[in-house]
């Protein structure tokens, strides 16, 4: 696990350079490091259906590998957005599951980030009725619901 300082030295190296005002909370599990940003920036950190938050979120994982020698997702937490979004996100799991049964076929779902397939992964992984895919590359890549 890399080191509390290694990582805020970090964040507030990369968010004052890029002109984002605000503290933050850290904490470093075994998966990820997960912040959550307090600003008054949050739509600008957020940006367009989360785009720049998730770039913001790759980079700083990908400045902490360079320096730690280990590479570890970051998960950024601005304005409630990722809880907002989660709660979304298990409605649409569980609409898209019943719609699977119903029709009895796959169902792709589009455009979502890549946290977002993960989040929508761990909802159904225990799942007796249905599994869960993710097919495809880069932004192409959907995530397939099927029937078991």
């Amino acid at each position: 696990m890399a080191e509390n300082k290694v990582i805020k030295e970090t964040v507030e190296e990369l968010f004052s350079k890029v002109g984002i005002d605000g503290g933050f909370d850290l904490n470093e599990t075994e998966e990820e490091i997960e912040l959550t940003l307090k600003t008054e920036d949050s739509g600008i950190v957020i940006g367009y259906h989360g785009e720049t938050l998730e770039a913001l979120q790759l980079v700083i994982s990908l400045m902490l590998a360079k320096k730690t020698g280990e590479f570890k997702r970051v998960s950024i937490e601005v304005g409630d957005y990722k809880k907002n979004r989660s709660e979304w996100l298990k409605n649409l799991a569980m609409d898209t599951k019943r719609k699977v049964l119903e029709q009895g076929r796959e169902i792709q779902l589009t455009e979502l980030k890549s946290w977002e397939r993960r989040v929508v992964h761990l909802i159904l992984q225990d799942d007796q009725e249905v599994s869960t895919e993710s097919m495809g590359e880069g932004r192409d890549r959907v995530l397939v619901v099927k029937p078991k």
